[in-house]
């Protein structure tokens, strides 16, 4: 069996990790670099950045904050926030990201994703999906969770998979930040409907959710943030829970010598 991915998400405003409930609410919870880097000592299989702002202005100091991160990480990044055009996601990936995601831009210009692939490859690019429950109906929501859109969010994962997307990072607008479980609903439709890897995100209050996500939401990887910046747990605690859960994860490296974990 394939070893399931926990994968830590940081959402940078400026040259600041914030977080916040639902998509709203933000606060301050750390610098973006050394939060990347003690995850990944954790055991972080992946890290993401979202950059929240993704403004003109604010694009050239989150393309610096993932230089400075790149140059101290080894396990993969996925860069995503703001990303509308290949001339971005060939910027982000000249900085330093292993990986472009895509939520907002897709959704006006499909064929981004296409384009996208032919030239990086799919395993370069990332469907970033938010979706929440609108009328007994999963509908996809773009700008930050505020714009609702008529796209179902299962036939909307499978579009982005034809159009190249190698991965869908799938969250649950409803979930997100509330600590109460994933959408194992939700996930599991999208899981059962596309091909390519799923990421399960929004709703991590504990190691118990990160596994029900990956075997009853049939999630390849769980994303976390709001209760590892909290310090309610650790990523190796976590993967401590998974394994002895069943799941099967790649080990936490062992710590560096003279070094700590937070």
């Amino acid at each position: 069996m394939l070893t399931r991915r926990l994968i830590a998400c940081l959402d940078v405003q400026g040259e600041r990790v914030v977080k916040g409930v639902k998509f709203v609410g933000l606060r301050d919870v750390g610098e973006p670099a050394e939060m990347a880097v003690r995850y990944e000592r954790e055991g972080a299989d992946e890290i993401v950045f979202l950059d929240i702002a993704a403004t003109h202005e604010e694009r050239a100091t989150f393309l610096d904050v993932v230089r400075r991160t790149a140059e101290r990480l080894f396990v993969p990044l996925t860069v995503g926030g703001g990303l509308r055009t290949v001339d971005d996601a060939t910027r982000a990936l000249r900085a330093g990201a292993d990986k472009v995601s895509f939520n907002s831009a897709p959704v006006e210009r499909p064929e981004l994703l296409s384009e996208c692939a032919e030239r990086f490859g799919a395993q370069c690019v990332v469907a970033s999906i938010d979706a929440a429950r609108v009328d007994g109906a999963w509908r996809v929501f773009t700008r930050g969770g505020r714009n609702a859109t008529a796209l179902d969010a299962v036939e909307w994962a499978r579009e982005c998979v034809r159009r190249g997307a190698g991965e869908i990072l799938l969250t649950s607008v409803d979930r997100d930040g509330a600590r109460d479980g994933y959408d194992l609903e939700l996930t599991r439709a999208v899981a059962r409907a596309v091909p390519v890897p799923v990421i399960a995100s929004g709703g991590a209050g504990d190691a118990s959710h990160v596994v029900a996500a990956l075997r009853e939401g049939e999630a390849d990887a769980a994303l976390v943030a709001g209760i590892l910046h909290d310090g309610v747990t650790t990523v190796a605690r976590l993967k401590q829970a998974m394994k002895a859960a069943g799941v099967p994860v790649r080990p936490a490296p062992a710590p560096l010598e003279g070094s700590t974990t937070c």
